[in-house]
């Protein structure tokens, strides 16, 4: 029986390419000080297409902390710290407008009316990400939020998933992971936890298939989802 379900952000609560194809052309641009040639070559550097405001299969946009992104783009802003450039990077990300990949409130509150924990595991950074969750009006509905800078490693590895079921003392075998990327599943798995895809991100069917207990178009057909498991159990049982 599932009784927790933790939900990557970018990619599955909000859908990845309607919300950060502008935003990485603006955060370029404005960090080239709109030399277009720069901007292109630091678009480049991250996987980003800056005319087409697309990413690459292994984009560092996609999967990386802001940690990674920051340490591709550097080399092009001399005089400028790493940390001084992941603040900067994090508070313009904090106020990117987001689209969600379904109607969030009337989805989750519906979750936990089952009586389910939710929890949100990121490789964004947590302050960032909790703006994004306050601004959809879901932050309080979640009873953890980890990103990869909370001292827990980041996905692929397991340890921000193993920190929330520690904290919450859910079992991992009642634990869903419910992400759009390979690294989201590959950390489920190496936690033992259930594994659902989802294709609001970059990640296609054929590729999150092989690592994922299920692949759905996006996170309303979630409940469905549950509702077959339960189903299943019930029947084996």
């Amino acid at each position: 029986m599932i009784k927790t379900v933790l939900f990557d952000k970018d990619g599955t609560l909000f859908d990845f390419r309607a919300t950060w194809g502008g935003w990485a052309a603006s955060f370029l641009l404005e960090l080239s000080s709109d030399d277009q040639a720069k901007a292109a070559q630091m678009a480049e550097s991250v996987g980003f297409d800056l005319r087409d405001r697309s990413f690459e299969e292994d984009s560092v946009l996609i999967g990386g902390t802001p940690g990674d992104i920051v340490r591709q783009l550097l080399p092009y802003v001399p005089g400028v710290s790493a940390a001084g450039l992941v603040s900067r990077m994090n508070m313009m990300a904090a106020s990117a407008p987001q689209c969600e990949a379904a109607p969030l409130l009337p989805l989750l509150a519906g979750l936990r009316d089952r009586g389910l924990s939710l929890g949100v595991i990121t490789n964004d950074a947590r302050a960032p990400a909790m703006a994004h969750l306050r601004a959809a009006g879901i932050a309080g509905l979640f009873d953890g939020v980890i990103g990869s800078d909370c001292g827990f490693g980041q996905k692929p590895g397991p340890g921000q998933i193993l920190a929330y079921l520690e904290k919450t003392g859910a079992d991992p075998s009642e634990t869903v992971m419910v992400g759009d990327a390979p690294h989201d599943m590959m950390a489920a798995r190496a936690a033992g936890c259930h594994r659902v895809g989802v294709l609001t991100g970059p990640s296609t069917r054929q590729q999150l298939a092989p690592l994922a207990s299920a692949v759905l178009p996006d996170i309303s057909a979630l409940p469905g989802w549950l509702d077959r498991m339960e189903d299943a159990r019930h029947n084996a049982a």
